[in-house]
C-alpha cells in the first residue's frame, strides 16, 4: 500500500465519495467464472445472494478482489466486479454505504488515514483487533487477517547484500555510523519527509544521513536504482513482485517502526448479518495470504505482464480452494 496512494486519496476525496456514495456506484461487471467450489464453498452456501465486491487500483488490490469475487462464486453466489476504484477512500465507502459488499482492506490504512490515529499499533494481531472495534460504529465487519503485510521497507541488491552483509535497518543504522558513504538510499519524494517516512525512521534507529546520501524518485525508478546498486538501499513495499524478479533484499524493521498494512476481509455489517457465511469461505483462503505469496501473485502481473483476475484464478485452483 504505497504512501502516495494513501495520500493522494484525500486530494481526490470530493470527486471519489461523489462516485461512490451521493449517486452510487454505476460501474461493474458480472463475473463469469466457471467455477465450482473446493476446499471452499462446499454445499454453495452463498446460493442465491448477489454480492458485489470492490478494490483500489493497484496490481495486488485487483489480484485480492478477483480472489474474494471468485470464492463467493464458488460458493454460489452471483457477484458483481467493481473492482479498481482509483485511490484509497472510494473502495472503502462504496463498502460503508453499500454499493458494494466486500473488499481486502489493509488494517494501517484503516487505522491511519480513515480512522485518523497518530501512531499505528506494534503488534499486528492488535492492530486488527483495535480497528474492528472502531470500524464497527461505521457500518464495517473485518473478519481475521492475513499475514500478508503491505509496509515499507529498504531493500539492496546482491551485490550490496554480500558486500554489507546488513540484515536489519539496526544494521543500516550502525553500517551509516562506521561508514557514512556506504549508506545512499532512494525513496519517494513524500517518504523522504513524513514523519512516518524517513525521518521518522531515522530517528527511530538513531541514523543521522547527510542530505546528500537521500535522493529522491518516483516509485518505479527506486527498484531499478537499487538493482543496479546505484543507492545502496531503495525504499520498497513489502509484498512488490519487483523484489523477487529484481533478487532484492529487504532490511528486517527490527524495531518495528512501520505500520502493519495487513490485509483483511473489510465487510458490510449488514450483508455479513444477511450471509454470516461469508465469513467460513473466506477464512481459508485469507490464512493462506502471505508476503511470498503476494510477491508471487504480483510479480506474474507487473513483470510477467499477466491478467490480473486470471491470476488470481489460477492460484485459486492450484490451491484447490476452487475447481473448474
Amino acid at each position: 500500500m504505497r504512501l502516495t496512494a494513501r495520500t493522494k486519496a484525500w486530494g481526490a476525496v470530493a470527486g471519489v465519495l461523489l462516485a461512490a456514495g451521493g449517486c452510487g456506484l454505476t460501474s461493474g461487471s458480472p463475473m463469469v467464472d466457471d467455477v465450482k467450489p473446493g476446499t471452499v464453498g462446499r454445499g454453495q452456501p452463498l446460493k442465491g445472494a448477489d454480492l458485489t465486491v470492490t478494490s483500489k487500483e493497484f496490481t495486488e488490490q485487483l489480484i485480492l478482489g478477483a480472489i474474494m469475487g471468485i470464492a463467493f462464486q464458488a460458493a454460489g453466489a452471483d457477484v458483481l466486479d467493481r473492482t479498481g476504484i482509483q485511490g484509497s477512500i472510494g473502495a472503502r465507502e462504496a463498502v460503508k454505504g453499500g454499493d458494494a459488499d466486500a473488499m481486502y482492506e489493509y488494517t494501517g490504512t484503516a487505522w491511519i488515514t480513515y480512522l485518523g490515529n497518530a501512531k499505528p499499533v506494534t503488534d499486528p494481531r492488535q492492530q486488527w483487533e483495535v480497528v474492528r472495534e472502531a470500524d464497527a460504529k461505521n457500518g464495517l465487519t473485518w473478519l481475521p487477517p492475513a499475514s500478508l503485510n503491505n509496509t515499507y521497507a529498504l531493500a539492496m541488491n546482491e551485490s550490496n547484500s554480500k558486500k554489507y552483509g546488513t540484515k536489519t535497518l539496526s544494521d543500516v543504522a550502525a553500517l551509516a555510523k562506521k561508514d557514512p558513504k556506504a549508506v545512499t538510499v532512494c525513496v519517494e519524494g513524500e517518504f523522504a519527509n513524513r514523519a512516518d517516512g524517513m525521518p521518522g525512521m531515522q530517528k527511530a534507529y538513531g541514523m543521522k544521513l547527510p542530505a546528500g546520501n537521500i535522493t529522491q524518485m518516483d516509485t518505479g525508478i527506486i527498484y531499478t536504482q537499487a538493482r543496479k546498486g546505484t543507492c545502496t538501499y531503495g525504499e520498497v513495499f513489502t509484498t512488490d513482485g519487483r523484489i523477487k524478479a529484481m533478487n532484492l533484499t529487504p532490511m528486517a524493521d527490527d524495531r518495528h517502526f512501520f505500520p502493519n498494512y495487513n490485509a483483511a476481509p473489510e465487510i458490510n455489517s449488514k450483508t455479513l448479518r444477511k450471509y454470516p457465511e461469508i465469513a467460513e469461505v473466506l477464512a481459508p483462503i485469507t490464512k493462506k495470504l502471505d508476503n511470498k505469496v503476494a510477491q508471487d501473485l504480483n510479480s506474474k502481473v507487473d513483470v510477467d505482464g499477466e491478467d490480473p483476475h486470471e491470476v488470481a484464478k489460477d492460484w485459486m485452483v492450484e490451491q484447490g480452494f476452487v475447481t473448474e
